[in-house]
């Protein structure tokens, strides 16, 4: 256990305001892979709650046709950057890849922020929860710090200026805007959808509900889904939780592990960055830049 934690001891002698980028790419692939991934996917559930960015999916339509193409052009793009920097030749192509996607979609400055606000409290409550160790203070502060340097190359604005300070943001903007809609129901459906197209079609009905179980009441009522059964938290609780005492025991990992790096649904034969993005979108994209 004491080699377990070698990796996390090492990272606080780094500076999380200046070290934020190289803390990042670590916790990411060599502490918590598996769960970094999951936290996001769970983040990106939480932006389906919003009325205002789930009208905007349920009408470019791009979950309900093009999911997986959606999903993995989200994981790689928050993958590259995590495993680059932001600050690097490779991290600014993807963000100006991602500037340019935006640019076609009238998306508020607030419902940015927002998004922005999950990608840091979503794997910090995930491993609170299910970590084979919580993050460190100086782990959550130098995730905040990433972040706010990516969302200002985004050109969002008004990004609060503690990690304090932006979670508050988080959980007034749920609180105020987190509302039933249909179209968020819809989304919502499409991308539990996503997931269950992974597993063999006898077990689908099995899954369904333990994916509920992953999100809090506020996401199920915002969703219009149904609540799951006790029995069923219980048990997505007591198997991530088993997984996370298993991962604790297990030798550190010695080589970095991204998800931009694993083989991906949508482009089997590979994949560039010229690839990523709605589908109608790509000739656009891709046309040369004056």
């Amino acid at each position: 256990m004491s080699q377990k934690l070698d990796r996390c001891h090492a990272l606080q002698h780094l500076d999380p305001l200046v070290d934020h980028c190289e803390i990042c790419r670590q916790l990411s692939s060599y502490e918590f892979p598996w769960d970094m991934t999951r936290a996001l996917e769970i983040a990106l559930f939480r932006t389906f709650c919003i009325p205002t960015i789930a009208t905007l999916l349920d009408h470019t339509a791009e979950f309900h046709h093009h999911g997986q193409k959606r999903y993995d052009d989200t994981g790689i793009m928050i993958s590259l950057i995590l495993q680059w920097g932001y600050d690097t030749p490779q991290g600014q192509a993807i963000i100006g890849r991602m500037n340019h996607i935006h640019r076609h979609f009238p998306i508020s400055n607030a419902d940015f922020l927002y998004v922005l606000s999950t990608f840091i409290y979503e794997p910090v409550r995930w491993l609170d929860r299910f970590g084979w160790r919580p993050l460190t203070p100086l782990e959550k502060e130098a995730i905040y710090y990433f972040w706010r340097s990516v969302g200002e190359q985004m050109e969002i604005r008004d990004i609060p200026p503690s990690y304090g300070d932006f979670e508050q943001y988080n959980l007034d903007y749920e609180q105020q805007y987190y509302r039933y809609n249909p179209a968020n129901q819809r989304v919502g459906n499409s991308t539990v959808n996503l997931f269950l197209s992974w597993f063999p079609p006898p077990l689908r009905p099995m899954i369904r509900p333990l994916v509920y179980a992953i999100m809090d009441d506020r996401m199920l009522q915002a969703f219009g889904f149904p609540p799951p059964q006790p029995w069923q938290r219980q048990l997505v609780t007591i198997a991530l939780r088993s997984r996370s005492q298993w991962i604790r025991y297990l030798p550190p990992r010695r080589h970095p592990h991204f998800y931009s790096e694993e083989p991906q649904r949508s482009y089997p034969q590979g994949y560039q960055i010229q690839d990523l993005g709605p589908p109608k979108l790509l000739p656009t994209l891709n046309r040369p830049q004056p």
